[in-house]
């Protein structure tokens, strides 16, 4: 009985160490992809392109969250009924509410953290651009103004959000199990096009 016990913390341990491994690995692949996207696109801009580009960073990280919370706070029996009428997205709720700790992670810590980072990073590109466009006596006061004002929206908007995200869960994570639905048909759709 003990050595079962033993095996299975064993066995929940490798699980936990290669999605930590696979978290880490998806992190850094994502966030260089976006910083180097963001950097790229914000030096062939102008300055409000600039702030569309770090406005539209700034949702998807809130978006992300509001994912996060709503598949740890959403009930899976909805979804039960919905499945066995087949209604598209039923399935795909369920397979997010059974692994709401992973998207939970996915959602609010990489995305989110990404967005946050990536953010901070457009902000300071921004604040460069504009200090070399006019001249201001205390030029730290345009880069304070720029966190300042990226941290205000970031954390507003995800207060917002927790409270859309847990008086709506249910509905949120239908249309989040829609879209991944929808996405898997027109992936299908690829395949058998190919064929």
């Amino acid at each position: 009985m003990a050595k079962t016990e033993s095996d299975s913390t064993k066995r929940e341990q490798r699980k936990a160490g290669k999605w930590a491994l696979t978290i880490f690995l998806v992190t850094i692949l994502v966030s260089g992809t976006i910083s180097f996207l963001s950097n790229e696109i914000m030096s062939r801009t102008g300055i409000a392109a600039a702030f569309v580009i770090l406005l539209i960073i700034v949702v998807i990280g809130i978006l992300f969250d509001i994912v996060g919370v709503a598949v740890t706070s959403a009930d899976e029996k909805p979804f039960h009924s919905m499945a066995s009428r087949r209604v598209p997205g039923a399935r795909e709720s369920i397979l997010l509410l059974r692994n709401a700790e992973k998207v939970s992670s996915i959602c609010n810590d990489v995305v989110g953290d990404i967005c946050g980072v990536v953010s901070g990073a457009a902000s300071a590109t921004i604040a460069a651009r504009v200090l070399s466009h006019m001249t201001f006596s205390l030029p730290q006061l345009v880069t304070l103004a720029m966190s300042a004002l990226v941290a205000g929206l970031t954390v507003g908007g995800k207060a917002v959000g927790k409270t859309i995200a847990i008086g709506s869960c249910t509905e949120i994570v239908y249309l989040v199990g829609r879209i991944l639905s929808a996405f898997g048909r027109c992936k299908a759709g690829l395949h058998r096009k190919k064929r």
